[in-house]
């Protein structure tokens, strides 16, 4: 149970950044696709670089999981609440980990 609570925040912000990476597949049809697509991957560097920062540091990763998951709703004006909620739950699993594998032993 342990190596369960150490993995699911991990397996699910990788499943998440792939989720949001998808988003920016729209854009084969411009005339510069590669600079478009690098522009529309921006949030997905960003989480990468916040799922390392988790993967090393869980409470300051956790912390930046639910930073992120705010200022998803601040920015497109709370219309995206059900893309922030992965964030939020994330950042939850992260904080809480130590609590769950303290009570499993």
């Amino acid at each position: 149970m342990n190596k369960f609570i150490y993995w699911l925040p991990r397996i699910l912000a990788i499943l998440f950044i792939a989720f949001i990476s998808m988003f920016a597949l729209d854009v084969f049809s411009e005339p510069q696709w590669l600079l478009a697509l690098l522009i529309h991957l921006i949030p997905s560097y960003i989480l990468i670089i916040v799922t390392a920062v988790a993967w090393k540091y869980e409470r300051a990763g956790g912390l930046l999981f639910l930073v992120a998951g705010f200022l998803l709703m601040v920015f497109t004006h709370f219309e995206s609440l059900i893309l922030s909620i992965p964030a939020f739950v994330i950042g939850a699993l992260f904080l809480s980990r130590k609590y769950l594998s303290k009570t499993q032993e």
